[in-house]
């Protein structure tokens, strides 16, 4: 006679259907964002007047950079006249506000062009080099931090902490000037710091104002590829300050990931290591490095303006810095704007990334 065996089988916990967004949710959102914009306006007229009263405080008058030493105080007096710089600080603030309410940024000292068509014309070369150091940062960063993760306390993870940390120690335009004195003055097989293309090759017809993208749609392939190579030392010099901080953050939320009781349901159900990862655990730790990305995009923004004076690149960065060293008020107030403005579009961005991936704070 046959006698039944019972079998213990285990307990797999099931977790909840994700919470639904619950009624005027998108209301609440779209309040949240208005508020935050509301604010923006003043932040970005906060850093604008500093940035005014600071730069005309501390950096020396431009006439003694635009005049020559032996001009008369008559000229003195009359170039001063022509810039504005012979009235009082506040009647400069007053009229600088008038015009920026007007979209009118001013002329720059440098260039006697508006400040806004100078800006215009450099933004995609920035865009450029940020966006392709952001984009394989992001990539590297993520992938690094769940490898040390999955990896914990193995040489794989010691191997990526070490370089993370090297990686954050070091200097950028240090880093820029190794790179440059390995692969183009050493082996030479890197072009040197002259800028997007090398002399003598002529720009893509303008269509994006990057100038692979440009090239690759117009099908001119030998000029993309000469644009690439421009654009691998500057990337890999600003990619360094981007990815090592994501590894670490990455990497400590995978590891409170991996240790969930998801996790192991997903691993006891038999999931290959691929989808527990990158499915469960992975996108269960996705909200520390959402901020994290968001410091990163600044970052790079910022570093840009070192990168770009290393690396002779025609961008924001490298007018910003020229401005500073020019008493170029105009130049520098626009660059200022144009990053508060940066900064403010990035950080509202991340608030609403944080909304939609987190539906406990999308529907407080």
């Amino acid at each position: 006679m046959s006698t039944a065996t019972s079998l213990a089988l285990p307990t797999l916990a099931v977790d909840p259907p994700p919470a639904q967004p619950r009624r005027g949710s998108k209301g609440r959102l779209v309040r949240a964002i208005a508020i935050r914009s509301a604010g923006a306006v003043f932040v970005i007229w906060g850093v604008v007047t500093v940035t005014f009263f600071l730069s005309r405080i501390v950096s020396p008058s431009p006439t003694t950079l635009l005049v020559p030493a032996d001009a008369t105080p008559e000229i003195r007096a009359a170039i001063e006249h022509d810039l504005g710089l012979d009235q009082s600080l506040w009647d400069q603030y007053l009229r600088f506000l008038q015009s920026l309410l007007k979209g009118d940024l001013g002329t720059s000292f440098m260039t006697g062009r508006p400040v806004a068509d100078d800006l215009a014309s450099r933004l995609p070369a920035t865009l450029e080099l940020g966006t392709s150091a952001l984009v394989i940062g992001i990539i590297v960063g993520i992938l690094l931090g769940v490898v040390a993760a999955v990896h914990r306390d193995r040489f794989l993870d010691h191997s990526i902490r070490a370089l993370t940390v090297a990686a954050l120690a070091m200097p950028q335009f240090w880093l820029g000037l190794v790179l440059l004195s390995l692969f183009f003055v050493s082996l030479g097989i890197l072009p040197g710091p002259i800028g997007r293309l090398p002399f003598g090759v002529a720009p893509p017809p303008a269509l994006t104002g990057w100038y692979v993208l440009d090239a690759a749609f117009s099908g001119q392939w030998s000029t993309a590829g000469v644009a690439i190579t421009h654009l691998v030392l500057p990337v890999v010099t600003l990619m360094f300050g981007v990815f090592s901080p994501i590894t670490r953050v990455t990497r400590t939320a995978m590891v409170g990931a991996l240790e969930s009781q998801y996790v192991r349901n997903a691993r006891a159900l038999g999931f290959p290591n691929s989808v527990v990862h990158f499915r469960y655990a992975l996108r269960n730790a996705v909200l520390p490095v959402i901020t994290m990305i968001a410091n990163a995009v600044a970052f790079a923004f910022a570093g840009a303006v070192l990168v770009e004076s290393v690396f002779g690149w025609p961008g924001v960065g490298q007018y910003a810095l020229n401005a500073i060293q020019q008493s170029d008020f105009p130049a520098l107030q626009g660059f200022v704007l144009y990053s508060a403005i940066l900064y403010v579009l990035i950080y509202t961005a991340v608030d609403v990334a944080y909304r939609l991936a987190d539906p406990r704070i999308r529907t407080s």
